[in-house]
């Protein structure tokens, strides 16, 4: 029986997921360790788009899976990388270098300027801005929200997950005397109509925001990562959950962490994203500097 004819509609795809010629001496140079890759765009080298992986050369042969991963590299002049000692470093140095470069199909990461989070003042919760209190250091602080909106959403979602009273969380306004409508659907426990206590409501709502506690920085300086790949070895500084920069030497590092302490090191979600399991675990060797 014959094979049947191939289409040319088959041709076509297979070449869309074909690395361009003049991008695969770059794969074959890429390194199978940690770091960042940037692929270049033609006007001005800008990057188009910085990722990061544990082993380079094999994500760049990962990056033809969708049509729009080959319609980005068909945008791309050149790709570059950089090594990193590990994976912390790796994952450092590409947030950092996102927003300060914006590239075209990477997603925004969070501004300082808008980050939020939830604050218990008596028993109820109220948003707080980074741009207004250092989160380093400020403790009882729950969550961390690109908005205002983001913060009481998910405030509502605790609400609905632990059966909680919109009133006394102060995102509804209850008429005295009347309990919520939520209460009347049983999506309230109906602390608003006295079938529990303000106490126990309390109990409640603490213990639903504990597992979004952001934790304070446990140092009172910065400090150093220390990652090694054979004989590269990095030390990452940073100081209040911000990533200052890698050195190769703890004398070079702590000249870093003087330089950088001239200018404020502000709070960074990312960051402590990447940073608060390493720390506070100490699974990673940590220098004070």
């Amino acid at each position: 029986m014959p094979l049947p004819r191939r289409r040319r509609d088959d041709f076509e795809d297979s070449r869309l997921y074909e690395y361009p010629q003049h991008l695969r001496g770059a794969i074959e140079d890429a390194p199978t360790g940690a770091g960042v890759y940037i692929f270049h765009g033609q006007e001005g080298d800008l990057p188009l788009y910085i990722g990061k992986s544990i082993n380079i050369r094999a994500r760049l042969l990962s990056h033809l899976r969708t049509p729009d991963e080959a319609r980005m590299l068909r945008q791309t002049q050149r790709i570059s990388h950089i090594r990193t000692a590990g994976e912390i470093g790796a994952l450092l140095l590409e947030a950092q270098m996102i927003k300060a470069q914006h590239p075209l199909f990477n997603q925004k990461l969070r501004r300082n300027q808008q980050l939020c989070s939830l604050q218990l003042t008596g028993d109820v919760p109220q948003v707080v801005y980074a741009r207004d209190i250092d989160f380093a250091s400020q403790p009882e602080l729950y969550g961390l929200y690109a908005s205002r909106h983001a913060a009481l959403d998910a405030l509502r979602a605790i609400a609905d997950q632990n059966k909680l009273c919109y009133g006394p969380l102060g995102l509804e306004k209850l008429h005295p005397g009347k309990a919520c409508f939520r209460a009347a659907i049983r999506q309230c426990a109906g602390v608003c109509r006295g079938d529990e206590s303000p106490t126990a409501h309390r109990e409640r709502l603490f213990s639903s925001l504990l597992a979004l506690r952001v934790e304070c920085w446990p140092y009172p300086g910065a400090v150093g990562l220390v990652e090694r790949d054979g004989e590269f070895t990095q030390i990452h500084v940073v100081q209040h959950w911000c990533y200052l920069g890698s050195a190769p030497s703890v004398e070079t590092a702590r000249q870093l962490s003087q330089t950088a302490s001239q200018v404020a090191a502000h709070f960074d979600a990312d960051g402590y994203k990447i940073l608060c399991r390493p720390v506070l675990t100490r699974s990673v060797e940590i220098l004070a500097l």
